[in-house]
């Protein structure tokens, strides 16, 4: 069995998944929170009879966690997180865990992000505010306070390292290992008056475009070359004039 169309054809298939990553990258390079979308693939063999046949599989998606820039906004309501905590957010479709640190307080009082959804305190509930008592002081362990009284508390949560998350919105994350509350804030932490830029580097999601690019074409040159050769050999191998 010739095992060069199913190299090529599995190639390009890894390699198109892999530009719609860098285009999602690119198109939320300048998102609060986002953490940009990879794809890790490998090659597998398997074997028909004795002939062995090589092919690139069509990858994982995975989100990173390298750290994004912190930006002064000087907004009270803003907080951006040192380390590697997470807010949790109540939504339609459960908690979900965000590096989004902007919020709003209803006239209500309850604390929200700009999507509407609730924060929430490191026992899970929505953090309600005095409405009337003036801008919250947001210390660097979530601590909430208002002329001096302390009315909650941020949670900020961490996920298991080899937690893979599937993504909520553009900065949202959902886990498949529940997220912990943090205890350690001697690393982790909140700053307020900050966000987190997104971690997308564009000079490096350029410079992958370009590599992609290059292997796509060197992909085809090949697969082209190999359907060549093949007719070339048909004539000869059946006998033929």
């Amino acid at each position: 069995m010739q095992s060069g169309p199913y190299v090529s054809l599995s190639a390009q298939l890894t390699l198109e998944k892999r530009l719609d990553s860098l285009a999602l990258n690119v198109a939320n390079m300048n998102t609060i929170g986002y953490r940009a979308a990879g794809v890790s693939f490998h090659t597998y063999v398997s074997r028909s009879g004795d002939e062995p046949v090589a092919y690139a599989s069509s990858g994982r998606d995975y989100i990173t966690r390298t750290e994004g820039p912190l930006i002064a906004t000087g907004n009270p309501l803003d907080i951006a997180i040192q380390g590697e905590g997470w807010l949790a957010i109540q939504t339609p479709g459960g908690t979900v865990y965000t590096r989004d640190g902007r919020m709003r307080m209803r006239q209500t009082g309850e604390l929200e992000s700009l999507a509407g959804h609730p924060i929430l305190d490191a026992g899970a509930t929505p953090i309600i505010l005095d409405p009337t008592a003036g801008q919250p002081v947001i210390s660097g362990d979530g601590m909430i306070t208002q002329n001096g009284r302390q009315v909650g508390a941020i949670g900020l949560f961490q996920i298991d390292s080899s937690a893979k998350f599937s993504r909520y919105e553009n900065s949202g994350v959902i886990p498949d290992k529940p997220a912990t509350p943090v205890l350690d804030f001697d690393i982790n932490g909140i700053v307020q008056g900050h966000v987190e830029g997104s971690n997308v580097n564009p000079i490096l999601e350029m410079a992958k475009l370009i590599t992609i690019s290059r292997a796509f074409e060197s992909i085809t040159g090949g697969a082209e070359k190999n359907e060549s050769t093949l007719k070339d050999a048909l004539p000869i191998l059946g006998g033929t004039a």
